[in-house]
């Protein structure tokens, strides 16, 4: 099922409001995975959007095998994302208001891969060493990690 490219079938590139899960890996250096964006080179959290019926603990799981061939586990809320930087506008032009699912995990099994086509590179950062070039609907949840916020917050 591809319910967003389905969606775009009848939408064109207009804004549409899609739900995404995302994950903070992090590994035992308490450093965070983030993923290097092929379509616009910047660093984002590993996650996607859900799909129908699925659960946000199913969507987090699904994508972070797709994206980063890792099976993660134990997922725990960190936080619950909306506002006016989750509106995004990609390069082929398709816009989308985005509500993000956020969770951290610190367990999951398997080799991390850059083999799929929306991945440029995968790596590790601790807290203090977060890149520039963060995507910006990712920034906040990225910084709130850094800046080691509670968990479960919405924001």
């Amino acid at each position: 099922m591809n319910y967003i490219g389905d969606l775009r079938k009848t939408m064109g590139h207009d804004l549409i409001m899609t739900v995404g899960c995302g994950v903070l890996v992090v590994n035992d250096k308490n450093q965070v995975l983030l993923q290097k964006r092929s379509d616009n080179g910047q660093w984002c959290i590993p996650g996607g959007a859900l799909e129908p019926i699925e659960t946000y603990e199913e969507a987090a799981i699904r994508e972070l095998q797709e994206e980063v061939g890792i099976t993660v586990k134990d997922l725990k809320l960190f936080g619950i994302y909306s506002g006016k930087d989750r509106e995004i506008h990609y390069p082929n032009k398709d816009v989308v208001y985005s509500l993000a699912v956020i969770f951290v995990t610190d367990s999951y099994d398997g080799t991390i891969s850059d083999e799929d086509s929306e991945v440029l590179e995968h790596r590790f950062f601790s807290r203090d060493e977060i890149p520039e070039n963060l995507f910006a609907p990712d920034a906040r949840p990225i910084r709130d990690w850094a800046n080691g916020e509670a968990l479960g917050l919405v924001k």
